[in-house]
């Protein structure tokens, strides 16, 4: 058989797509063109290599086969030219990272960054929810993903590199804008916009009411953090974000922090790889240049610590509210 690495590249793509469409839109290819060099694969073969039930398609016997066989000499080609790289210790070549959608908001700015540093790093980079993520990372499609919350699993190494601070947001005219120190009790009834139920952040926050018997029965829930904070600068309720994708509305008076109890709630964010990968020159020079820099590019002093004085009593808030809760004698 006289196959070649592109039909493979495609035929692999096809079989982890589970769609023709999806393949050609990750190649960057027309889905004629996709359909056109994988029906040649076949004629190669001599055999079909996908059965279509209903709507969807599935790799036949022979398929299968042959996806584990792409996927065994296109994962040795990467170490091969990893191992070239690493020789001429030149930092080059693709870097691709899957990324979770709310750490869009400062991930661009440390690749900016680090490009400056290594301009000939070919960057790709894919965001999506925390579900597509986890699949990407578990195929190990990446040289590393970037999440808040780490899956519960003994096979994945996972670096700390950027505090992830989590806040109550509310219209400026909202009726809890400006109480100070907002119970959760009381917070809990209003109108909530939440993620999905697989969420980072929606298991956070839930997990945090659940330890005070409370939860949130969510009025909207909604697929992105930009949608949530839109949401929330129309006045259709509140919304639990990231510090970091909400300081310039912020700033802007578009919306307010909550003075609430139990926030601001303090994560961390994670690069995060299967254990024993060999990460490429790219892909470890960029590791290594987030751990080392990304709170020194990205940390806004001023503005996290406005963000956390707003999300907490003040002293003599909890002074006084100390002293009313005492006996009189």
């Amino acid at each position: 058989m006289h196959l070649t690495l592109q039909q493979l590249k495609l035929f692999e793509s096809v079989v982890r797509n589970n769609s023709f469409t999806r393949a050609a839109e990750e190649l960057h290819l027309t889905q004629p063109a996709v359909s056109i060099q994988i029906k040649r694969l076949e004629e190669q073969v001599g055999m079909p290599l996908f059965e279509q039930v209903g709507k969807k398609i599935f790799p036949t016997a022979v398929g299968e086969e042959l996806a584990q066989a792409s996927k065994d000499i296109l994962g040795r080609l990467e170490e091969l030219k990893n191992t070239v790289d690493n020789l001429q210790g030149s930092v080059q070549g693709p870097l691709r990272v899957s990324v979770v959608t709310t750490a869009k908001y400062f991930i661009p700015h440390l690749l900016g960054a680090f490009l400056q540093q290594y301009p000939d790093v070919e960057p790709s980079f894919n965001f999506s929810n925390r579900a597509a993520v986890i699949q990407r990372l578990t195929d190990n499609l990446d040289d590393f993903v970037v999440m808040g919350q780490i899956p519960d699993s003994k096979n994945l190494e996972a670096y700390p590199f950027l505090e992830n601070i989590l806040v109550v947001i509310a219209h400026p005219a909202h009726p809890l804008a400006q109480k100070k120190n907002v119970a959760l009790e009381e917070l809990v009834k209003h109108r909530f916009l939440v993620r999905e139920a697989d969420s980072g952040t929606r298991m956070v926050v839930d997990r945090m009411l659940n330890k005070h018997g409370l939860a949130l029965e969510p009025y909207m829930e909604l697929g992105s953090s930009e949608a949530i904070k839109q949401g929330v600068m129309a006045g259709l309720g509140l919304g639990v974000l990231s510090l970091h994708s909400l300081l310039l509305e912020r700033d802007a008076g578009k919306l307010v922090v909550l003075n609430a109890e139990g926030f601001p709630i303090k994560r961390r964010w994670y690069a995060v790889h299967l254990k024993g990968k060999k990460l490429s020159l790219a892909g470890r020079t960029f590791l290594d240049f987030i751990l080392t820099n990304s709170e020194r590019l990205l940390h806004d002093t001023a503005g996290l610590a406005v963000a956390e004085q707003e999300a907490r009593p003040s002293a003599k808030k909890r002074t006084r509210q100390s002293k009313s809760a005492r006996p009189s004698s």
